[in-house]
């Protein structure tokens, strides 16, 4: 067999393969990068329960959600988080007796500092009166738009010697467009606790 018609017959499928691909590749295709996805979220059924613990309050919440009293060192006795197991969020909830006034005013002071300490992350901080006086349930509601930690933060007071400070907080990093769902979705519940508000 002559060398030269060999080595064409040799090379005739790796030409076959060469434009098999260039044609596979030709085409008016439009690619464009795919947005960023999430993972699907299914949201638990709306019901609730009461909370009527040991300590001098009580309010309803969510039966997706359990409380636990808080394990921190420096925690006191009603002090207590609420766990949104199934998001991975904290609503953190401590509780204080009050017995001056001049602690009363540091304890509102405490709360508003620590909620325009988010002030770095956040894109705006908007703050909401709390006012029921027929159960003498009044306070702030501080709701913290943007990249913060915690979006949403308040205190209830009965103006005289109970007071409570709610945080709520999500153990992920801060990023709106992925938590806005679940954010909006356990957002209801904690103004259902707060409207639900009682001190014993």
């Amino acid at each position: 067999m002559d060398g030269k018609k060999y080595s064409s017959v040799k090379r005739a499928p790796l030409l076959f393969l060469a434009i098999l691909c260039f044609a596979a590749c030709n085409g008016d295709h439009d690619y464009s990068p795919k947005p960023r996805g999430y993972f699907r979220i299914i949201f638990p059924k709306k019901e609730y329960q009461e909370y009527t613990g040991g300590c001098p309050i009580s309010f309803i919440y969510p039966k997706y959600a359990s409380i636990e009293p808080d394990r921190n060192k420096d925690a006191k006795p009603c002090w207590m988080n609420m766990q949104f197991k199934q998001f991975d969020g904290t609503l953190h909830l401590s509780y204080e007796h009050v017995n001056s006034k001049k602690e009363f005013d540091e304890l509102v002071e405490d709360a508003h500092k620590l909620s325009f300490k988010h002030t770095i992350k956040a894109t705006s901080i908007d703050q909401g009166v709390i006012d029921y006086p027929d159960r003498k349930v009044y306070g702030i509601y501080y709701t913290i738009d943007g990249n913060a930690a915690s979006a949403v933060q308040f205190y209830l007071t009965d103006s005289t010697k109970n007071y409570i400070r709610g945080a709520l907080y999500f153990n992920t990093e801060p990023r709106l467009d992925s938590i806005q769902p679940v954010l909006n979705f356990v957002k209801q519940d904690v103004n259902l606790m707060i409207k639900s508000f009682r001190w014993k």
